[in-house]
């Protein structure tokens, strides 16, 4: 799918990245990679809008996680469906959840090792518990891809690297702007190195080598 042809992609009139063309095939695994700051952010933006006109069902895990504090963690999850219902069956839902999802709910959170948590407020979990519930919420919503801005950055590597594996094996296709480059051989079958408003590669993750890792991290 060519997803973006020659756009300028940034905020407010300024672009951040430019000339930007990108082609996410179905089955890949894609990993964006760069400072804080090089436009991974903004290309995740602009994919989702450019996957939702193809027809395509996309599950996100944002950067702030975008949850609600004062609402269960097993509510939030049960967020990531609200677009396929009205809103009286929403209402319901969050009041009164079926047995139906509340189970695909709870089965989300045990997924990402939070299924004792299900009950308690969203705004008393760590920073790490936080991520994994955003995680849990595009698990329940589920869809042929998903778009995670650094899903994975608050919780320990290992931990990382097993959400990293739960990701690969529900989603047909999943593009994440990823911090840790281990973490990203492991998962990715292509990364994306973004840097000073540029594509600077796009390459089979095999073809990652230490010499275009230090071309994208220096300066």
């Amino acid at each position: 799918m060519q997803l973006l042809d020659g756009a300028d992609l940034g905020y407010g009139g300024a672009p951040v990245l430019r000339d930007v063309r990108l082609n996410v095939v179905v089955g890949e695994r894609l990993a964006l990679l760069g400072r804080s700051g090089s436009g991974k952010s903004t290309l995740l933006a602009a994919l989702r809008p450019a996957l939702l006109a193809r027809g395509l069902r996309v599950a996100l895990v944002p950067q702030d996680t975008s949850l609600v504090p004062q609402l269960s963690a097993l509510r939030n999850v049960l967020m990531g469906r609200l677009d396929d219902h009205g809103a009286l069956y929403n209402l319901r839902t969050l009041v009164r959840p079926r047995r139906v999802d509340r189970v695909g709910a709870l089965a989300a959170l045990e997924r990402v090792g939070l299924g004792v948590e299900a009950d308690r407020a969203v705004e008393s979990l760590s920073g790490g518990q936080k991520q994994r519930v955003a995680l849990a919420r595009a698990l329940f919503r589920k869809g042929q891809v998903i778009l995670g801005d650094e899903p994975l950055s608050a919780v320990d590597p290992r931990q990382a690297e097993a959400l990293a594996g739960t990701i690969a094996t529900t989603f047909p296709t999943a593009v994440l702007a990823l911090h840790d480059v281990g973490i990203a051989r492991a998962f990715a079958t292509r990364v994306v190195g973004l840097k000073a408003g540029t594509l600077l590669f796009d390459l089979p993750v095999g073809a990652l080598d230490a010499r275009r890792i230090e071309a994208l991290y220096a300066g």
